[in-house]
């Protein structure tokens, strides 16, 4: 018999790095195709044509064009950096702005959004049915987050054969939710405008279309796919999700492991691996250098780079850090969000100068020599869909102080095993590699800290923890081939539990 064909995936995204990138998104679409083509798959990107990443693709070309709810649109065929075939969504009057994918330059969302992230939905159904202006069909639309989530709603009122769709949840706190009229323009059918479909308290929510009408959907870790079911992490949509629990899946994220290297990084002042550790302290010495911090060695160094947002549990650092100076510790902060979390760490910087850093923005080379300088690294998120830092500190040998909530719990693994996940639990040998805390409250940032701080202290139970992080794989091999069986379930009809209609 012949070889199968391969499957044909268009992942359809708002942002993808280095191009554009506001968040782990970005990181994702930049990493996942190209471990699915190391796999066998062949899979491009869909990406709306934004002024910055017209200006970095350079020399395209025209693959076709199409009218898009009204607006006419080229379609711009290019290559990403990992190799991995690009289709740029050129329509000027929608995406050639200054400002970033979602909001102008002054911080406010575009007011059109709604038009340009249903055209960008719009146009990747189109490509998945026979209608589509390009040679090439896919076999899956793989769509992520409330940008590209109309798609599986175009896609469902199609007539004919049509490519099965797999919705992926990076953060259900993020709706893309709309007022009726907004989204009129749209030319959705009546019936997808409903309570069974959009609607949403009144209004319209892209995302809970996604959610109803896709063939399979996951959550970037099985414990946020678990979490969101309920009503706490649920955002209004936990009885959606407990509907099509049998099409829900958790899909671990992973990180690109090229990068993140502290043997190779050209981006801090010294490298190391697991057995040249004791060369990290020169990046300790820079950081604390950068940071304006006082040059101790009598204490450790946690370091912190995050979206400084109430999610991110920002404030529960804040209230906890004249404990944490009493530990004793230094904090170093590198982020940028919230003008009150934002005021609040400049008060605990005022009141412990020298010990308590805080720099605001967001700089790729500062982030790094973070990764490779701080010797912990603080995550006390609320919730947490994956995260990635978590998994960059383990990589760096700088164990990860994190609450236990979705992707910190499934990556790191305590010694007290505060929460053991199933995640967790099939790891062969799951050796100690952070601290967790039991809530997301200032006392169990205290307690995990107080824990970190005295195994600090023993250098060679540190040793051992820190090696144990950087022996784990993080890589994308193991998730990719997660996707690949999810998008050979959804092209099978019948094949159980999931059965699209084709």
């Amino acid at each position: 018999m012949p070889p199968a064909a391969p499957l044909k995936v268009l992942f359809a995204t708002p942002e993808c790095a280095p191009l554009v990138k506001t968040g782990g998104l970005g990181d994702v679409s930049a990493a996942l195709p190209p471990a699915l083509r190391t796999l066998g798959v062949d899979v491009r990107v869909l990406l709306p044509g934004y002024r910055a990443v017209l200006a970095e693709i350079g020399e395209t070309k025209e693959l076709g064009r199409a009218s898009i709810l009204g607006h006419d649109v080229r379609l711009l065929e290019s290559t990403l950096p990992s190799g991995v075939p690009l289709v740029v969504l050129d329509c000027p009057a929608l995406y050639d702005r200054d400002g970033g994918p979602y909001q102008a330059p002054d911080d406010t969302d575009w007011e059109d959004n709604a038009l340009r992230f249903g055209v960008l939905s719009r146009a990747a159904a189109l490509f998945g049915t026979a209608r589509s202006p390009m040679e090439w069909r896919p076999d899956v639309l793989h769509c992520n987050d409330w940008p590209t989530a109309l798609t599986p709603v175009y896609l469902a009122f199609e007539a004919g054969v049509r490519a099965a769709t797999l919705f992926t949840i990076h953060n259900l706190a993020f709706q893309g939710i709309f007022d009726r009229g907004q989204v009129h323009p749209l030319a959705l059918p009546a019936v997808a405008l409903g309570l069974e479909g959009l609607e949403f308290y009144r209004r319209c929510s892209f995302l809970k279309g996604g959610l109803v009408y896709a063939d399979a959907i996951n959550a970037v870790s099985p414990t946020y796919a678990r979490e969101i079911t309920g009503e706490a992490l649920g955002f209004g949509l936990d009885g959606v999700l407990r509907k099509r629990r049998d099409r829900l899946f958790g899909v671990l994220n992973g990180i690109d492991a090229a990068t993140w290297n502290p043997a190779t990084d050209t981006r801090i002042p010294r490298n190391y691996d697991a057995q040249s550790l004791d060369a990290k302290g020169e990046n300790t010495l820079a950081l604390r250098k950068r940071m304006g911090l006082l040059p101790r060695q009598d204490v450790p160094l946690l370091g912190m780079v995050s979206r400084l947002t109430h999610q991110k549990g920002i404030d529960i650092l804040a209230e906890a850090a004249d404990a944490l100076m009493a530990l004793p510790a230094q904090v170093a902060v590198v982020g940028t969000g919230d003008r009150e979390l934002v005021e609040m760490l400049r008060a605990a910087e005022a009141r412990h100068p020298g010990n308590f850093s805080v720099v605001i923005g967001f700089h790729e080379d500062l982030a790094h020599l973070l990764e490779a300088g701080a010797d912990m690294f603080l995550m006390p998120s609320r919730f947490e869909p994956c995260g990635m830092n978590q998994m960059y500190s383990q990589r760096f040998g700088t164990p990860p102080i994190a609450n236990a909530t979705g992707g910190l719990v499934d990556t790191v693994f305590d010694e007290t095993r505060v929460v053991m996940t199933p995640a967790a639990l099939a790891e062969p040998h799951p050796a100690p590699t952070g601290f967790l805390m039991s809530d997301a409250t200032s006392d169990a940032l205290l307690e995990a800290a107080g824990r970190a701080v005295a195994a600090w202290r023993d250098r060679d139970r540190w040793r051992a923890l820190q090696r144990n992080g950087m022996a784990r794989d993080f890589g994308w091999t193991k998730a990719a081939g997660e996707y690949i069986e999810i998008y050979r379930r959804i092209v099978t009809p019948g094949t159980d539990p999931l059965s699209p209609k084709k």
